[in-house]
Order: structure tokens, then C-alpha cells, then sequence
């Protein structure tokens, strides 16, 4: 843990509280296939602007965040670079710009690798999830603050799920097996935080292919932890999602200038 003060932008912490430094890794390397052709799903534009700088922005509205990651294409670190340099970012937050892998576990650990030693806390973010709230992030950022080894943003599901047995050929019928009970499930989203030594263990030790990063710490038998969701915190995956993200920003545009 560094004993360096704190940056002017970091909020005071708690009497008794040690100093702790918070960085973001945003991996973002994916081609995004079911967005259709085109650039890589990060630099799609969303409201004239790359979902991938409104990404960063969302994790330096935090002012616990000081240095985010991210994680380019593996051939794409200046171009992202230069897209990033590009549009106006708060001057508080250090932006950092690595090559990634050929899988976002890969990616992730990348991030990790080029963090200096001197932060203790550590969120995972979709570059998709442009317009995460920064009350949810810093409401995940203080959960692992409080010690919990990690913690994911999740919301309750309004639909009832399904258990199906996969059908033999895309398109068959797939026979229902059971209907899990919903008021025990919960969507996850991103950012999610972990206590850095925690996830360096998980990418150090879990070699299975995870779809999330706090899998791979349930994998080593700790307990990860759920804080309250955002709506507007959903997963630019499809092209309805980026007619909703676009509704999303408008509205943020009229009412709070943003």
C-alpha cells in the first residue's frame, strides 16, 4: 500500500481509514460481432462520440478513480490511443493504453499487469456499459473499500427465466427443464471492483474460460458481493440497445447538460 497523499481530486477518507488508490481497467479488444461490420463495438460512436471515451469518462467521474487502463486490440494501441487524445478527459484521472490479448480474460490480466504497485483496489468495466451512473461506481468502490474481496453491480430480473435443455440445431424447439426462482437471481453488470490481490490471485490461478471476472474469484472460494445496479448501467450489444443508449444520452443532454 502506497503511503503517498492522495491526489487533490480523491475524496478525504474516513477517520481511521487508510489511504487506498483505485484504478479502472477497461478491456476493450472485442470486435462486437452482433453490432454487424464495421469498427470494433469500443469505437462505435454513440451521440458523435466513441462508447469507449463515454466509458472512460464514466470511471473518471468517479473521483476515487485516478488511473484507468485501457486495454486496446492488440494491433489498435495507437489508434486508440490517438482516439483517446483526441476528446477531453478529466485532467484529474491518468489514462494508460496497453496492448491486449486474444481473450478478455487475457485482456484483463494485461490491465492488470500495467498497473503500478501502489493501487489496492481495482474495477473491471465493459466498454459497452457507456453510461454507467457514477453513483454505481462508487457505490461498488466503496463496498471493496469495506472489504469485501470483490463486488459486482447487479439488478433483479423482471422476466421469468427458463432452464432449457440446448436444442440439437439452431432454430429447433428447446424443451423447458425448470423454472429457477427469480427473486434469487440477478443480472450482473460492471464496473466490477475487487480487492487487487484478490484478482491477481483469480488471473493467476483460474484457468477456465469465465465470462466475468467475479466468477473467477468464486472460483477460489471466496464470497463476492452484490450493490444495487443502474439501469442506464446495461450492455451496448445489439443495434436496439444503441437506439436505447442514444435515447439515454439525449435525455441526459436536456436535463442535466451533459
Amino acid at each position: 500500500m502506497s503511503d503517498d497523499p492522495l491526489p487533490p481530486s480523491s475524496p478525504t477518507p474516513a477517520p481511521g481509514r487508510p489511504t487506498v488508490r483505485t484504478a479502472a481497467v477497461i478491456p476493450a479488444a472485442g470486435r462486437g460481432v452482433r453490432l454487424g461490420p464495421g469498427a470494433p463495438k469500443a469505437l462505435r460512436a454513440l451521440g458523435g462520440t466513441p462508447m469507449l471515451v463515454h466509458a472512460v469518462r464514466a470511471m473518471a467521474d468517479s473521483r476515487a478513480v485516478s488511473l484507468v487502463v485501457v486495454v486496446a486490440p492488440p494491433d489498435g494501441a495507437g489508434e486508440v490511443k490517438s482516439l483517446l487524445d483526441a476528446h477531453a478527459l478529466p485532467e484529474r484521472t491518468d489514462v494508460l493504453v496497453v496492448p491486449g490479448g486474444e481473450s478478455r480474460q487475457e485482456s484483463v490480466k494485461l490491465g492488470l499487469d500495467a498497473l503500478p504497485e501502489d493501487y489496492d483496489i481495482v474495477l473491471v468495466h465493459d466498454a459497452a456499459r457507456p453510461l454507467v451512473p457514477v453513483d454505481t461506481v462508487d457505490a461498488v468502490i466503496e463496498a471493496v473499500r469495506d472489504g469485501a474481496h470483490a463486488v459486482v453491480p447487479a439488478l433483479p430480473l423482471a422476466d421469468t427465466v427458463k432452464q432449457v435443455e440446448p436444442a440439437a440445431a439452431p432454430g429447433e424447439p428447446e424443451p423447458v427443464v425448470a423454472t429457477p426462482d427469480r427473486s434469487t437471481l440477478r443480472a450482473v453488470q460492471t464496473p466490477q471492483g475487487f480487492d487487487r490481490a484478490t484478482l491477481v490471485r483469480a488471473h493467476g490461478t483460474v484457468t477456465d474460460d469465465v465470462t466475468d471476472d467475479a466468477s473467477m474469484v468464486e472460483q477460489l472460494g471466496l464470497t463476492v458481493v452484490t450493490v444495487p445496479g443502474h439501469e442506464e448501467a446495461f450492455k451496448v450489444t445489439r443495434p436496439l440497445d444503441l437506439v436505447l443508449a442514444e435515447a439515454v444520452l439525449a435525455r441526459r443532454r436536456l436535463n442535466d447538460g451533459f
